[in-house]
C-alpha cells in the first residue's frame, strides 16, 4: 500500500487555493514540525524533568504547566521561521504576539492556537492536544493586529488538532473535508490514515463532566437525564465518556458518534471554553464531517468575537444529538438551575 505523508498531500491538496500561491501548504507543514518536537517532549515528559506547575497563572486563571510553556514556545517559534503568520494569539498569552520580520512582511495569515489543551492530565499520562485556527489576515500590511483576529469562525481558512496520544495524529480542514494523519515514528513523518473523516448522524456517547450537575442549566440536567433512560427506539440509554481533555473525547466522538458538552454554569455563566483558540476551530472541524457546534441556542462559528480570550458554552457532534440537547435548552430556557 501506497504511503501519502502530511506534505505530499498539502501539496497535491493546493489548488483548492489558487489564491494562496503555497503560503498556506508551508504554513500547515509548519505546524506539523513543531507537532512532532511537542509529541517527542510528551513521550518522554516523565523522564525530563518536564512534568509538574512552573508556580505561575495564566491569563485564564489556570496553573500554568512546564509543558503548556514548551509546547507554546515550540509553536510560536515554528509559526515565526516559516514567514507564513504576522501575528499568533495563544491561550497562553494576554495579548497577540505581533511579527515584524523580514521574512514575514508580506505574511497574509494570523495562528490561533491552545497550545496544550488539557494540559493539567499531562501528569497521569492521559491524552492532550494542540489546537489551531488560521485566518487570513484583515489589515493590509505590516505586523498583525488584534483586529486581524476579531473574525467570526465562518472566516476561518483551516482549523485543526494535534492528539498526543497512544499514536499522534494531526486532524486538519480547510473546508474541502476533514483528513487524519497518524505520525510513524520509523520514518518520522505524519502519514494518511483517515481520508474524508465523517461523523455518524446519531451517535450513543455523551461527554459532558457531570461533577458539575448540579450547576448546570435545567436544560443540560434535562437532557443527562434523557440520555440515561432506557428506550430501545432510540438505542438509549446511551454511555457516559468522558477523559476531561478537550481533543481527546472530541477526537473520540468524531469517530464514534456521539455529543461533547461544555454548558455554562453558575460558577462560569459565560462558559469556559475559549471560543478563538478552541470552539471555533473544533466547530469547523466537526461541521466539515457532517456534524453541528453549537452555543446551546445558535452556531458557535457565527457568534461574534469582540475580545481575544472570550469565552462560550459548547455544544459539539453529531447532528441530531446535538439537535436534541438544543431542544432541551430551548425548553428550559426560562428555568433556573
Amino acid at each position: 500500500m501506497k504511503v501519502k505523508t502530511l506534505g505530499q498531500f498539502i501539496i497535491e491538496k493546493q489548488t483548492d487555493f489558487p489564491f494562496a500561491k503555497g503560503e498556506l501548504s508551508r504554513l500547515l507543514r509548519d505546524i506539523g514540525i513543531a507537532a512532532k518536537i511537542v509529541n517527542r517532549e510528551v513521550n518522554k515528559a516523565g523522564l525530563v524533568e518536564i512534568l509538574g506547575e512552573t508556580g505561575e497563572t495564566n491569563i485564564q486563571g489556570e496553573r500554568v504547566k512546564k509543558l503548556d510553556v514548551f509546547a507554546n514556545d515550540q509553536f510560536i517559534a515554528a509559526l515565526k521561521a516559516g514567514g507564513e503568520v504576522c501575528a499568533i494569539a495563544s491561550e497562553e498569552n494576554d495579548e497577540i504576539i505581533p511579527i515584524d520580520s523580514e521574512i514575514s512582511k508580506n505574511a497574509k495569515y494570523v495562528v490561533a492556537m491552545d497550545p496544550l489543551d488539557g494540559s493539567s492530565n499531562i501528569d497521569v499520562n492521559v491524552s492532550v492536544g494542540t489546537i489551531f485556527s488560521i485566518y487570513r489576515r484583515t489589515t493590509l500590511s505590516g505586523p498583525g493586529t488584534i483586529e486581524d483576529f476579531m473574525q467570526r469562525g465562518t472566516e476561518q481558512v483551516a482549523a485543526g488538532y494535534i492528539i498526543y496520544g497512544s499514536s499522534c495524529m494531526l486532524v486538519y480542514t480547510t473546508g474541502k473535508g476533514v483528513y487524519g494523519f497518524t505520525l510513524d515514528p520509523s520514518i518520522g513523518e505524519f502519514c494518511l490514515s483517515h481520508p474524508l473523516m465523517q461523523t455518524k448522524t446519531a451517535g450513543n456517547v455523551y461527554s459532558v463532566n457531570e461533577g458539575n450537575y448540579l450547576h448546570f442549566p435545567e436544560g443540560v440536567k434535562k437532557y443527562i437525564k434523557y440520555c440515561q433512560e432506557e428506550d430501545k427506539a432510540t438505542n438509549r440509554p446511551y454511555s457516559s465518556r468522558y477523559i476531561g481533555s478537550g481533543v481527546a473525547d472530541i477526537h473520540r466522538n468524531l469517530i464514534v458518534g456521539g455529543v461533547y458538552i461544555y454548558p455554562t454554569t453558575t460558577k462560569s455563566p459565560n462558559g469556559k471554553l475559549r471560543l478563538l483558540y478552541e470552539c471555533n476551530p473544533l466547530a469547523f472541524i466537526i461541521e466539515q464531517a457532517g456534524g453541528k457546534a453549537t452555543t446551546g441556542y445558535k452556531r458557535i462559528m457565527e457568534v461574534p468575537i469582540t475580545e481575544l480570550h472570550q469565552r462560550t458554552p459548547l455544544f459539539l457532534g453529531s447532528s441530531d444529538m446535538v439537535d436534541k440537547v438544543m431542544e432541551f435548552m430551548t425548553k428550559y430556557a426560562e428555568v433556573k438551575a
